[in-house]
This record gives C-alpha cells, sequence and structure tokens, in this order.
C-alpha cells in the first residue's frame, strides 16, 4: 500500500495543556454504559476542583449511568477542512451531586444543562486521566482556542 505525502503533524499534549483546552470548549461529550453498551451525549460543562462537573437532569440516563462507575469525558475543536484540530479526553470515577447547597454553588457558575428540563443535579467526574493531541500544519500557529460566547468553564464560585 502506497502512504499519501502527509502536511501535517501530531502532537501529543501534556496535561497542562489539556487541562487549558477543557476550559475553551463550549460542549464536550460523555462516554458513559447504558444497558452494558457504550453511549455518547453532548453536555454543557464546567472544570473545577479537579473535576469536570456536568448539570443534567436527576432521571437523565447520563445520571442513572454515573452513580461510581469510571466514564469519559471528551471536548474537541477541528477545522474539518483542513484536518487539523485538538482533542481532550478526560477519565475518571464519576458521582451524582445532588446536594442543594453544592448545587448551588456550582449553577453560580452559570452552566445549565444541555438538554432542557426542570430539576437539575450535576455528575462530577474526577480528572484522573487526561490525555490530548492536537494535528496541526507544519509552521502554523497552534490552534489557540478561545471561549465560543460561554462563561469560563473554570469559574467556580467559592
Amino acid at each position: 500500500m502506497d502512504r499519501l505525502p502527509e502536511d501535517r503533524e501530531v502532537e501529543v499534549l501534556d496535561e497542562a495543556e489539556c487541562l487549558r483546552l477543557l476550559t475553551t470548549a463550549a460542549v464536550g461529550r460523555v462516554a458513559f454504559t447504558e444497558g452494558a453498551l457504550p453511549a455518547v451525549q453532548p453536555v454543557s460543562f464546567l472544570l473545577g476542583d479537579a473535576e469536570v462537573y456536568i448539570p443534567t437532569s436527576p432521571g437523565s440516563k447520563v445520571a442513572a449511568a454515573s452513580r461510581g462507575a469510571v466514564v469519559a469525558f471528551e471536548v474537541d475543536d477541528v477545522d474539518a477542512r483542513g484536518r487539523t484540530g485538538w482533542n481532550v479526553t478526560v477519565v475518571g470515577p464519576s458521582r451524582v451531586i445532588v446536594d442543594a447547597v453544592e448545587v448551588r454553588r456550582l449553577d453560580g457558575a452559570g452552566v445549565r444543562p444541555w438538554a432542557p428540563g426542570g430539576d437539575h443535579c450535576y455528575i462530577g467526574i474526577a480528572v484522573r486521566m487526561v490525555q490530548g493531541r492536537r494535528i496541526s500544519r507544519p509552521g502554523a500557529a497552534a490552534g489557540r482556542s478561545v471561549p465560543s460566547g460561554d462563561v469560563p468553564r473554570t469559574a467556580l464560585p467559592a
């Protein structure tokens, strides 16, 4: 099989850059197990206290699947036409946060559930493993994404 000439390069990102990029994404994806099968859903989120916080409904599939289970969370920013971009994945144990004081504290960051609904709780994913990569063109400036009009993803109130 012939190899095509490559005009892009892959950079494995260190933890600090992965965490920085997490704060620039407006939407992430949580991967969990539903009925013994993998499932992925888009979610809004917040990063703080070495956890990814996802607002959701207490009766949601994400909440039901996140009671202590190890889950994955992913964010990315891609240029499909140029085949460049970056992705970051966090893996860790999850917990459902229903304590009213904690929910109000997290609500203070202004992040709301991706899906509409009434009452909500949060899923906390401990940042136990984080990895990422960037695909870019040699000589091009590394893509430094900025938030797309949302609140900063690390704006946790005290």
